[in-house]
């Protein structure tokens, strides 16, 4: 692909009631992941978290769980056609697990909510290569 390198915001919609967090099953990369989309020329990776959201899952961005900045970046080289470098910034958003989201067939098989142990017991080849070091980060962050 070109630019051979892309910054990407990744965002994990994340309940804190069910304490599940969402993936997506990712057509063009074939594996469960977070949300989210390559950041636009001019576009703050944070404004691309609240565009993608809308986009793909009709769903606004709350940061309330731990705020606007980052909790995580990657850097991937990607499977697949038209392989290059991902670097991503991964943010996490809020949401109801048990609300309807509408998703954007076009880019993804299906979501589901997930708790941390099930992430953690899928096969690695299934998700993105930093999604359980993700998950071990992201729960030592809620515990403070």
């Amino acid at each position: 692909d070109n630019p051979p390198k892309h910054l990407v915001s990744y965002f994990v919609v994340y309940d804190p009631r069910a304490r599940k967090l969402m993936l997506i099953d990712h057509i063009k990369a074939n594996m469960w992941l977070p949300s989210g989309g390559h950041v636009e020329v001019d576009e703050h990776p944070r404004e691309t978290v609240r565009r993608e959201a809308m986009e793909e899952l009709e769903l606004g961005a709350d940061f309330s769980i731990i705020g606007q900045k980052p909790a995580f970046i990657t850097v991937t080289e990607t499977r697949g056609p038209g392989t290059h470098t991902d670097v991503s910034l991964w943010y996490v958003i809020a949401a109801d697990s048990t609300a309807e989201l509408n998703y954007d067939t076009r880019e993804m098989r299906g979501l589901k909510w997930l708790d941390f142990a099930e992430v953690l017991a899928m096969e690695d080849q299934l998700l993105d290569p930093h999604m359980k070091r993700f998950v071990h980060k992201f729960e030592a962050m809620l515990r403070g």
